[in-house]
């Protein structure tokens, strides 16, 4: 097998998206992509030098001079990157998108913007994690990359040379000249691949996408940030099946060299209601009718509650964990692993998050159907029967079992939120006995997770450590921002879980321990989280200082990881939804408080979301 060209892995934090609402591929400030998982976003990768640049596969065009610097770009309003190439004696760029059109394309187009430029192509594809060996073969117009069960077809102008399975090629573009670059997953494909096709291929998209954010409404104040997030959700959406992932990609470690190293590519129930709740601040609210469907389909009658904490992209129910011997790990992380065990976990939280994902639903479209329905009071009637039992928690921690906080506050969102949802549409529900365990739980929170000796609400009963998760507690109008019990938390989470605007979910000791090794860095919903709780409770001008801090920490597109060290290294799996939608509901509370509600997005008198 013939070895790649390029053996020094990138950075998390240098890299740009593009997709298609389908799959998502990585794209490296020089010009390589480094990642993409074919057909689907949860589908074995066919790119993955990122996680081993050895024996995972590239697809690299860039330039051919290595002392010329790189930048990159998104066309304003759009999710199409332009990675650029700066000299003294030329400038060039490649611009890189999938079209919306459903064919499954990656389209790259070579520019000389000033002088001769030379570019050059590689691609080493790397099928089934890298597990397959493909044949390349020249055809018209390109060549062919095939693998048992798969085949993909590159058509490009530039003379490829074909050397095992790795594809070469070179060209010099003068001033003003293009080439373009065109993966495709058949050659059955319409239309046929040629100049005109890429030209209004990029016209299309780019169309597509400046109508999507022109149909939103979006804060005066860091406009382009919240633009930035909200094209990134849109990307992690599943436009077949109206599931949202938690992120683009696996095996991106949340310690460096350690074991922490998950994949996530995967529709979360949890990430998926907080991604609507951003999306329906936006003005967007096409995406909540699909989830809610997509989970409706999901939910089983044959067990109790029916409802899984996640499901693969399509609806999959069995998401098994195994880890790939072909890769080496970012950085030599190991053990690479897909799949993902926690699907099989009990976490109490998924009630709230659901039933709150459904009430915005319904405030934007109205009455559900009386079928939806009857399968939301069974959910509902199981939980007030079973709100005690004890789960692995919103993090989803591979210790035992315990009355996390985080179930049963969110318990508490989602017999408020059934409640809701029953008197303002006029459907039938046992309204007592909802309020009844909904004001239990209520009574359980306030008397047995707070401590006071630590003058906080703790992560699990009788507990004394602290979780991020209290920062919800506000949010979700469970409490007062200005009650003594809620400032008192918030003070305590800043003495022990925030540094400078870093806030770490837990601590992993002892008492808190999540069953794994290691210490994991700054978890950054929750430093958006805690930027949010400042400005609700009245601190608005720290909240906003801090606010301003955590963008330094974005990458150079204003996209966010998982999480975040000490010195600022991007870390987890990337882009990652639940940073994205923290910062556009921070932004947008921050927005409303600084211009006395004259925003363009009006403070809701009563959002009743998640935040």
């Amino acid at each position: 097998m013939a070895e790649p060209l390029l053996p020094i892995p990138h950075a998390i934090a240098d890299h740009g998206i593009i997709g298609d609402m389908r799959t998502i591929a990585l794209v490296a400030t020089d010009g390589t992509i480094d990642f993409f998982c074919h057909p689907d976003l949860d589908s074995p990768s066919v790119f993955a030098g990122l996680l081993d640049p050895q024996r995972g596969g590239h697809f690299r065009l860039g330039v051919a001079d290595p002392t010329m610097k790189n930048r990159q770009i998104y066309l304003p309003d759009t999710n199409i990157l332009m990675t650029r190439f700066l000299g003294l004696e030329g400038i060039g760029e490649v611009s890189d998108f999938m079209p919306l059109d459903g064919s499954g394309r990656i389209v790259r187009r070579a520019k000389a913007i000033v002088g001769a430029v030379k570019f050059t192509l590689s691609l080493a594809p790397r099928p089934d994690y890298g597990r397959l060996k493909p044949v390349l073969e020249a055809i018209d117009g390109g060549f062919s990359v095939r693998w048992e069960g798969g085949a993909l077809y590159c058509y490009t102008k530039m003379a490829v040379r074909l050397d095992g399975d790795v594809a070469e090629a070179e060209i010099v573009l003068q001033e003003g000249e293009i080439c373009h670059v065109v993966l495709c997953p058949g050659r059955k494909d319409t239309p046929v691949v040629d100049d005109a096709y890429v030209q209004k291929a990029f016209l299309d998209t780019r169309g597509f996408w400046h109508g999507w954010v022109a149909s939103g409404h979006y804060p005066k104040n860091w406009r382009g940030l919240v633009v930035r997030s909200a094209l990134t959700l849109k990307l992690l959406t599943s436009r077949q099946h109206g599931s949202i992932a938690a992120a683009a990609t696996f095996g991106l470690p949340e310690v460096f060299g350690g074991e922490r190293n998950w994949d996530y590519r995967f529709c979360w129930v949890r990430d998926s209601a907080f991604t609507l709740y951003a999306f329906s601040r936006l003005g967007y609210f096409e995406e909540a009718e699909a989830f809610i469907h997509f989970l409706m389909k999901q939910i089983s009658e044959d067990e109790e509650p029916g409802l899984q904490i996640m499901y693969g992209m399509d609806g999959t129910r069995e998401l098994p964990e195994t880890t790939l011997d072909s890769l080496a790990g970012f950085g030599g992380a190991k053990p690479v692993r897909i799949g993902n065990a926690a699907y099989k976990q009990r976490q109490m939280d998924i009630f709230g998050e659901f039933m709150d994902a459904l009430y915005i639903s319904t405030k934007a479209r109205g009455k559900p159907s009386y079928g939806l329905w009857k399968k939301i009071v069974r959910i509902v009637e199981w939980l007030c029967d079973n709100w005690r039992l004890p789960d692995h928690g919103i993090w989803e921690s591979r210790g035992e079992p315990q009355e996390f906080l985080s179930g049963r506050l969110m318990s508490w969102v989602a017999l408020d939120r059934a409640m809701r949802i029953a008197e303002k549409q006029s459907l039938p529900a046992d309204i007592v006995r909802w309020r009844t365990e909904r004001d239990r739980i209520q009574i359980s929170i306030l008397d047995e997770f707070w401590n006071p000796e630590v003058g906080a609400f703790t992560q699990v009963k009788g507990g004394k450590g602290l979780d991020a998760v209290v920062l919800l507690m506000p949010l979700v109008k469970f409490i007062n921002p200005r009650d003594p019990m809620w400032t008192s938390t918030l003070a305590a989470v800043r003495q022990h879980l925030v540094k400078d605007c870093l806030v770490r979910r837990y601590i992993n000791d002892a008492e808190n321990g999540d069953g794994l090794d290691g210490e994991e860095g700054a978890f950054t919903i929750c430093s958006f989280w805690y930027v949010e709780a400042l400005a609700r409770t009245g601190h608005v001008s720290e909240a906003r200082f801090l606010f301003e801090k955590l963008h330094s920490y974005a990458n150079h597109l204003g996209l966010y990881s998982e999480e975040l060290s000490s010195a600022g290294e991007h870390l987890g799996n990337f882009p990652q939804a639940l940073t994205h939608l923290s910062l556009i509901s921070a932004a947008i509370w921050l927005d409303g408080a600084l211009t006395g509600g004259k925003s363009e997005i009006p403070m809701m008198e009563d959002p009743d979301g998640i935040f």
